[in-house]
């Protein structure tokens, strides 16, 4: 095995991590039948792909599915926190090199992604874009090589269609965030559950009766909401957009502004992917012992200058816990440094749900390479027969039979003479 530019925490937790991809891989079926087709047809066959992602095990198996169908893949880790370092050395023993050390610093951090676009990608994955905004600017001479990408996340896709409104995108990304079978079941079921999951791993808290408050409606905030109302939590939902706002409303929770949810809340997480949404002016109200915790892509949905601003101290009270005392004696506590709080203190998405979600992106690939020169340098939709196609493997792999429309109802639904 010949291996080159990778850096990993510590190479003798391979075995350890490759036992964890292997579980993982029993709770993605859609995938493991892509890896097989893959395996069998080599439709990547000598493409170079440079890939930033969180780096789990689920991200391993859509790794080891492209590599399957004859990439040559490359690894670096999409957020400081959400490595895992197990996985990221067992990836390197799968001759996969990856770049990614849990906790690293910002300038690691870029170092690792400059070390992927080494490789002179003609595909990219991305989570949050950090790669793709990397290579539009500081390594733009490499733009020439790129067919396309894909983009995994809401935040990844908002800076992406920037780009692209401001006339400066290179390549065609497909955003995979957008896909039915991505958004309706990762960003509502994965983000909810993962992020109750890392809240409680990090606090020991007990949810019922807590005083939750959700910032942001979207499918991550459904998902949280959710939740912690199956918890026995009160829940209570922060908006901008009226239409979000007033479902939640319709769903049974409180909606208010979060100058006034900041005064009564005992956890708040922001699932927004915008800045500085809980603000100086929320920390200054919140009671004694709230915790914050941040469930957007980047940390700057938390305005941690701010908060350091208000403080007198700080503390490392519990892994990942960090303590705060205001200048008059309150405490808040803020989790994960403000990162994603479901990889940062816990394992992130199920592997049943992030099955569909890498699914969407293997597919994506091959759909770019087959109609490579046929796009144009813009954001693509995931194209819906994929989409549809991997809910009907999902439900296959369930074991469950749906009813299919009879010749006389597609008629029906595609005329207009038959009325009253």
């Amino acid at each position: 095995m010949t291996l080159h530019n990778y850096e990993v925490k510590d190479q003798l937790l391979a075995e350890g991590g490759r036992q964890r991809i292997e579980w993982a891989y029993r709770e993605m079926p859609v995938v493991k039948l892509i890896r097989e087709r893959f395996a069998a047809e080599k439709p990547l066959k000598g493409v170079r792909i440079s890939a930033c992602l969180h780096i789990t095990t689920e991200t391993a198996n859509l790794g080891l599915a492209l590599k399957e169908g004859g990439a040559d893949v490359i690894m670096c880790a999409s957020n400081p926190l959400s490595t895992q370092d197990d996985v990221a050395a067992a990836l390197v023993e799968y001759d996969i090199p990856t770049s990614a050390i849990k906790g690293e610093d910002e300038k690691t951090y870029y170092r690792h992604i400059s070390t992927a676009l080494d490789h002179k990608p003609q595909l990219t994955v991305d989570d949050g874009a950090d790669l793709v905004t990397t290579l539009h600017t500081k390594r733009s001479d490499l733009l020439a090589n790129v067919i396309g990408g894909t983009e995994e996340t809401t935040t990844g896709v908002v800076r992406l269609r920037s780009l692209e409104k401001a006339g400066k995108l290179k390549y065609p990304i497909i955003a995979v965030n957008d896909a039915q079978t991505k958004y309706l079941f990762d960003n509502r079921y994965g983000t909810g559950q993962s992020t109750i999951d890392g809240i409680t791993r990090a606090t020991n808290i007990l949810w019922a009766g807590k005083k939750v408050v959700v910032c942001g409606y979207g499918w991550c905030g459904h998902g949280v909401a959710l939740r912690a109302k199956g918890l026995g939590s009160q829940v209570i939902v922060v908006e901008v957009a009226p239409v979000r706002a007033l479902e939640a409303v319709m769903d049974g929770y409180q909606v208010m502004p979060l100058a006034e949810a900041a005064r009564v809340g005992d956890i708040f997480v922001t699932t927004t992917g915008d800045k500085n949404v809980i603000d100086k002016a929320h920390f200054q109200v919140m009671k004694d012992g709230a915790i914050v915790a941040n469930s957007g892509h980047f940390n700057v949905e938390v305005n941690i200058p701010a908060l350091e601003g208000l403080s007198r101290g700080k503390r490392r009270i519990r892994d990942f816990v960090d303590e705060y005392t205001l200048k008059d004696g309150r405490r808040v506590y803020l989790l994960g440094e403000g990162r994603l709080i479901n990889l940062a203190a816990a394992e992130g998405h199920p592997a049943s749900v992030m099955d569909m979600s890498f699914a969407n992106q293997a597919l994506s690939l091959e759909y770019i390479v087959k109609n490579r020169g046929e796009l144009e340098s813009r954001v693509y939709p995931v194209p819906e027969e994929i989409d549809k196609q991997i809910a009907r493997l999902k439900l296959q792999a369930m074991g469950i039979a749906i009813d299919s429309l009879t010749p006389e109802q597609e008629k029906y639904l595609t005329s207009w003479e038959e009325g009253t």
